[in-house]
């Protein structure tokens, strides 16, 4: 099988060839190749300078999926017919008969011009993977730009969601998508130029941001609820929230609730800003709320935060999210709520978060968002199943499950409601850990999986502060995080209180000189934070 990469003359990237290395490892027995097509319009000259100037102020030596390929590395011509054609070129032709070709396409058109169009208009494109031969669409998918503080990023996080998509399509060529209407963007040298001022000011507000204040500071909220709560309702109505006290150097976030041999308790994340890396703590619950202080129970070398809790086969099982040490391990509790031992690894080798497990029709499933290295923490759903908890555990059939800022990242517990199964996901489309959505899980198998977004979720006077990315509950005990601004110094502590302090009507307090500070950041970066 002969698998054949097509590029522009000249416009062949790093990218391309990281492609080429997936197919080959994806597709063993194929033989690949790169071949140069002609070239279309030219990116305004302007583009090129800004990637320069990022090259040489904000990236210095790394490889970047940018990063221009040598003209010997792309054949010209290519001998034997191929037997698929992935065609990145912008000028459209006839396809071969019989030979199966996709085309990527950024805002449904198939040119960078239009994913560099969208990003200095700062936003995500787009992306989907068009079956050339039939018209159809066979992949879609909307990337995170959370760690892209450049064009240069911006490129490479939607690049790094191109190739699985690419493989997938490959794999099935025949799935069909809707196509969604898409309003493209061209580059222009005014419009580049505006995008590396405004960028320039972010990232200096951003630095100021982060020097003057914890950031981001998450905390937790709870509440004891009779009724029905987020899940049922949709929104955050209900008994009051409160906030578990923190002590502003540390923050807590991810917080999940159990109650377990007759006591009841919150597990959480709990970073400490001084040194960076989270560890995992719990507090106790009494009939007025928490017991004591916040106790450490698991701490490794690496940052943990996510302490997914299960209950299975008589005992209770933590699965924090540890991707920085590259596998997803299994926590056994010993003695609750104090000791808990590490008693196996289920996945090795994978960047994942916030694994979430649950049981369906006598399988287990783990639901969880992976990258490579580069690329946003929050798009892309990965699925592996197992017969039991412990194993062993395989890659969903569909992999990637989702790729979609908006509606992939695990936010809590799987829950069964009217028969169906309920995921709290993260909504990331405006930026980390902005929103919630619930989604009805509308099938899922080791070979199918689909999800029906309903409810978005946001912050606001029952819950100030502009973020809100968990939802967990435990019988009563209902929970919840997000952000607050939180000044190093007292003085400016100060100021920012106000901004948590309700006002008549429920509405919130006038803006303080923290809401200005903040304000002045356009978006968060999850880079500091992986949960």
């Amino acid at each position: 099988m002969l698998i054949e990469i097509v590029v522009e003359r000249g416009a062949a990237r790093v990218f391309h060839r990281r492609l080429k290395e997936r197919f080959e490892r994806d597709f063993p027995a194929a033989k690949l190749a790169l071949r140069a097509a002609a070239s279309g319009a030219p990116a305004p000259a302007a583009i090129g300078a800004l990637l320069a100037i990022e090259r040489l102020t904000y990236l210095k030596s790394r490889e970047t999926f940018c990063d221009r390929l040598p003209e010997a590395d792309i054949e010209t011509s290519v001998a034997a017919t191929p037997d698929m054609i992935i065609d990145f070129s912008s000028i459209d032709s006839r396809p071969l008969p019989s030979v199966l070709t996709l085309r990527p396409l950024f805002d449904g058109v198939g040119s960078e011009a239009a994913l560099i169009g969208a990003l200095l208009d700062g936003r995500a494109p787009q992306i989907s993977i068009e079956n050339v031969s039939t018209g159809e669409i066979v992949g879609m998918g909307v990337p995170s730009l959370e760690t892209a503080g450049s064009l240069t990023e911006g490129m490479e996080a939607v690049y790094s969601r191109l190739i699985p998509l690419v493989i997938k399509a490959a794999r099935d060529p025949q799935h069909s998508i809707a196509r969604r209407l898409a309003n493209p963007c061209e580059p222009s040298a005014a419009r580049a130029a505006r995008y590396a001022v405004r960028n320039l000011g972010a990232r200096a507000a951003r630095a100021l941001y982060h020097w003057l204040c914890y950031a981001p500071h998450w905390r937790v909220g709870w509440r004891f609820n009779d009724g029905p709560g987020v899940m049922e309702l949709g929104d955050l109505s209900g008994p009051k929230w409160n906030v578990l006290p923190d002590s502003g150097r540390r923050c807590y976030a991810d917080p999940f609730a159990v109650t377990w041999q007759g006591r009841s308790c919150l597990f959480f994340e709990d970073l400490d800003h001084r040194v960076g890396k989270g560890v995992i703590s719990f507090i106790e619950f009494g009939p007025d709320g928490p017991v004591g202080e916040a106790v450490p129970v698991i701490e490794e070398p690496w940052h943990l935060s996510y302490p997914f809790l299960i209950e299975a086969e008589g005992s209770l099982w933590m699965i924090p999210e540890s991707s920085l040490s590259g596998a997803v391990p299994l926590y056994r509790c010993v003695e609750f709520p104090r000791r808990w031992e590490r008693c196996a690894t289920l996945l090795e080798g994978i960047e994942a978060a916030d694994a979430t497990v649950f049981a369906h029709r006598g399988r287990y499933y783990m639901t969880s968002v992976v990258r490579e290295g580069v690329g946003g923490y929050s798009d892309t759903l990965a699925i592996h199943h197992a017969p039991s908890l412990l194993g062993p555990w395989r890659a969903h059939a569909a992999q990637p499950a989702l790729i979609d800022v908006s509606a992939a990242r695990p936010a809590g517990s799987v829950v069964e409601r009217s028969g169906a199964l309920w995921r709290p996901v993260q909504d990331c489309a405006r930026g980390y850990g902005r929103a919630l959505r619930l989604a009805r899980i509308d099938r899922i198998d080791p070979e199918n999986f689909a999800q029906t977004l309903t409810a978005r979720i946001e912050s606001g006077p029952q819950w100030p502060g502009g973020r809100l990315h968990t939802l967990n509950r435990a019988g009563r005990l209902e929970c919840i995080d997000g952000v607050a601004i939180t000044p190093k110094s007292r003085m400016l502590r100060q100021f920012a209180n106000a901004r948590f302090q309700p006002v008549a009507g429920g509405q919130s307090a006038a803006p303080t000189p923290a809401d200005a500070l903040a304000s002045l950041v356009s978006r968060d970066q999850a880079v500091e934070e992986l949960s």
